[in-house]
C-alpha cells in the first residue's frame, strides 16, 4: 500500500496538508529518487528540497547514501535501522520508513541536545575515572617523591604534553619533577628564580591561579621547558593547595601545534591539583612528624649497654605491643665522672603502657640524669625523684631499682636499692641465685618514700640480674595462662652460670618469648651487671670481653 501524497505541499505551496503539522522535517522519496512530499519543516531545513527535486541535488550526502542503502535493501531489513548525519551545523537522525510502492519517508530527527548531553557525560565520566584513578594513586603513598612523581605523569598524559610539579623552598634550588607525555618523570634541583614566570611565584605562595591566556609563551625561561619540547604554544600554572600552607605548584605545557587550554580544561586542572596537593601536603606533614617522632623516640629508647669501667653491663627491653619501640620499662647506666667513683644503673617500670608511659619514662630519666651528683645517696635521689614526680599533672607512679657498681681489684662493689621494684637476683659461680635484700616504696604516689640499700660483691663471673614483672607476670606455657614465675625465673638464671652477660639476658628474654608465645604480656626489661672473669685467655691471646678463663 502506498502512501498518498494527495494535499501534499511543497515549501511555499498550498497551506493546508496534514504533513504540515508534523512537528519533524520529513522528505517522501520515489523508487527513482525524487522527492515526492517535502513538508514545511523539512522546506525549511533544506531549502533545495521541493516535490519532484532530485533528492541528491538537495539533500546532504550522507542521507543520500542512507537512501541508495534503503532503497537497495527490503523493507524488513531496513526497519529498524537508523542514520545520523549534520545538517546546517546540527545532528540529525534519519529513519526511513519503506512503503509498499517503493517510496521512502524519512523523518528527521534533531538530537543535537542529546547528543551534546551525552558527549558531556561521557567526559565527565572519563574525568571522574581519571580523579578517581589519580586519587586511589596519590593516597597510596605518604612520601613525597612519590606523590610529585605521580602528580607529573598523571597530568603529563592526561592533561597536556608536559607537566611541572614545583615545591616551595627556603633556598635558591627549587625542587621540581618534570614529564613529557609518554616518558619518565625525573627530579631537580635547578638554582632558578620562581618570578622569572608570571603567576609561578604567587602559585608557590598559594594564591588563585592566572589565566592562561594572560600567560606568553614566548617568555617561558628554558628551565621551565624540558628538554627535546619544541616550541610551547600554551601553559597553565595552577597552585597545589595543601592543608594550611601551599604544596607546590603545577605547570602544564602544551605544544604549539596542539589548541591551547580551554577554559574548562583548566578548571579541571584546578580539581586535578586539588587532589595532588592535598596527597603532597600530607605527605609533607607526615614526613615532618615521623623526623620529629624520630628524634624523641631515640631519646627514649634503652641505652646499647657496654663494658663500662671494668663492669660489664647487658640489657635488653621487649616492648607490649611488637608495633611499638618504646613503653613503661626503662634502664640506663651512667658511668662515673669522677675516677673511682661507682657507676649508677636504674632500672624502672612506669605504671600503664604504650605512649603516656614512655613520656613519664622519659621524665624520670631525665631527672634522674640531673640527680648523678648525689648518686651515692641512693635515698636522696629517690626523695627528690619523688617529689618531682609528686609535683607534676601526671596522676602515674612508678617502681625502680637503683644499683651503684664499681670494680674493686677482680671484685664488683654493688649497693643496691629497691623503690616498691622486684628485688635483684644474684648468680653466684656455683649456680645459687640469691635475693637481695632491698626494699622501699614506689615513686610517685605517696609524700614520703623510703627505701633501704644492700650491699654486696660479685666475684669474677657472678652476675646481678635486675629485671622487671613484665618478665614473671608474662602469661603462656601449655594452657597460655600460667605466670612465669620468679622461681622459673631462678631456675631459667641457675642454668646461665659462666655465661656473659649479653649471653645472661638473650637467654631469659628467649625463655620469656618462648612462654608468651602470641599472647599478649607487659613491657619486659633486664639488665644484667656481671663481675668479669679477670685471667686472659693466653691461647688465643685475647683481651676482649668474654676471653677470660676465671
Amino acid at each position: 500500500m502506498g502512501i498518498s501524497t494527495q494535499g501534499a505541499v511543497g515549501v511555499g505551496g498550498r497551506a493546508s496538508s496534514p504533513w504540515s503539522a508534523v512537528p519533524w522535517p520529513v522528505l517522501i522519496v520515489d523508487a527513482g529518487g525524487a522527492l515526492v512530499l517535502v513538508n514545511d519543516t523539512a522546506g525549511a531545513l533544506l531549502p533545495r528540497a521541493r516535490p519532484g527535486a532530485v533528492m541528491a541535488d538537495a539533500v546532504p550526502a550522507w542521507l543520500w547514501r542512507a537512501h541508495e542503502r534503503v532503497s537497495a535493501r527490503s523493507q524488513e531489513s531496513t526497519e529498524r535501522e537508523v542514520f545520523s548525519g549534520a545538517v546546517s551545523g546540527r545532528t540529525f537522525e534519519a529513519h526511513p520508513t519503506v512503503h509498499a510502492d517503493d517510496t521512502v519517508a524519512w523523518w528527521l530527527i534533531d538530537d543535537t541536545d542529546c547528543r551534546l548531553a551525552r558527549e558531556a557525560l561521557a567526559m565527565e565520566r572519563e574525568r571522574t575515572a581519571f580523579l578517581t584513578h589519580s586519587s586511589n594513586l596519590l593516597l597510596s603513598s605518604l612520601n613525597l617523591d612519590r606523590c610529585m612523581d605521580v602528580t607529573a605523569q598523571m597530568a603529563a598524559e592526561h592533561l597536556a604534553d608536559a607537566a611541572l610539579v614545583i615545591v616551595p623552598s627556603r633556598v635558591h634550588h627549587l625542587p621540581m619533577v618534570t614529564c613529557l607525555r609518554g616518558g619518565n618523570s625525573s627530579m631537580s634541583h635547578p638554582r632558578v628564580d620562581p618570578a622569572e614566570v608570571p603567576g609561578l611565584a604567587e602559585a608557590l605562595q598559594g594564591f588563585p591561579p592566572v589565566p592562561s591566556r594572560w600567560l606568553d609563551p614566548a617568555v617561558a625561561p628554558a628551565w621551565l621547558v624540558p628538554e627535546g619540547f619544541g616550541q610551547v604554544g600554551s601553559i597553565v600554572i595552577t597552585p597545589l593547595p595543601g592543608h594550611g600552607v601551599p604544596a607546590g605548584a603545577l605547570v602544564l605545557l602544551r605544544h604549539s601545534e596542539n589548541p591551547a587550554f580551554t577554559e574548562r580544561e583548566e578548571v579541571f586542572a584546578r580539581l586535578f591539583a586539588a587532589r595532588a596537593g592535598a596527597a603532597m601536603s600530607a605527605a609533607r606533614l607526615y614526613a615532618e612528624q615521623s623526623a620529629i617522632t624520630e628524634v624523641l623516640m631515640r631519646e627514649l629508647l634503652p641505652p646499647a649497654l657496654q663494658q663500662v669501667a671494668g663492669v660489664d653491663y647487658a640489657g635488653g627491653y621487649r616492648p607490649s605491643e611488637d608495633h611499638e619501640r618504646i613503653g613503661g620499662d626503662f634502664y640506663d647506666v651512667h658511668p662515673s665522672v669522677t675516677e673511682g667513683e661507682a657507676s649508677l644503673v636504674v632500672l624502672g617500670d612506669v605504671c600503664g603502657k604504650g605512649l603516656e608511659a614512655a613520656v613519664l619514662t622519659g621524665k624520670i630519666r631525665n631527672t634522674l640524669h640531673a640527680l648523678l651528683p648525689m648518686a651515692g645517696d641512693h635515698q636522696r635521689m629517690l626523695s627528690l625523684l619523688n617529689t618531682s614526680l609528686l609535683n607534676s599533672h601526671h596522676t602515674r607512679f612508678a617502681t625502680l631499682v637503683l644499683a651503684s657498681a664499681i670494680r674493686e681489684g677482680h671484685e664488683v662493689r654493688l649497693t643496691l636499692t629497691s623503690a616498691g621494684h622486684l628485688a635483684p637476683l644474684i648468680l653466684r659461680t656455683d649456680g645459687e641465685v640469691e635475693e637481695a635484700e632491698t626494699l622501699g616504696t614506689l615513686v610517685g604516689a605517696i609524700p614520703d618514700a623510703r627505701s633501704s640499700s644492700t650491699a654486696l660483691t660479685l666475684a669474677p663471673g657472678e652476675t646481678c640480674v635486675l629485671y622487671t614483672d613484665g618478665i614473671t607476670e608474662a602469661r603462656g606455657g601449655p594452657l597460655g595462662e600460667t605466670l612465669f614465675g620468679e622461681e622459673r625465673l631462678r631456675r631459667s638464671l641457675s642454668e646461665c652460670t659462666g655465661m656473659p652477660a649479653e649471653g645472661i639476658v638473650e637467654r631469659i628474654q628467649m625463655l620469656a618469648s618462648e612462654w608468651v608465645g602470641k599472647g599478649r604480656h607487659d613491657d619486659m626489661a633486664i639488665v644484667v651487671i656481671s663481675a668479669p672473669r679477670s685471667h686472659h685467655l693466653s691461647a688465643v691471646n685475647g683481651h676482649t670481653r668474654g676471653r677470660y678463663t676465671a
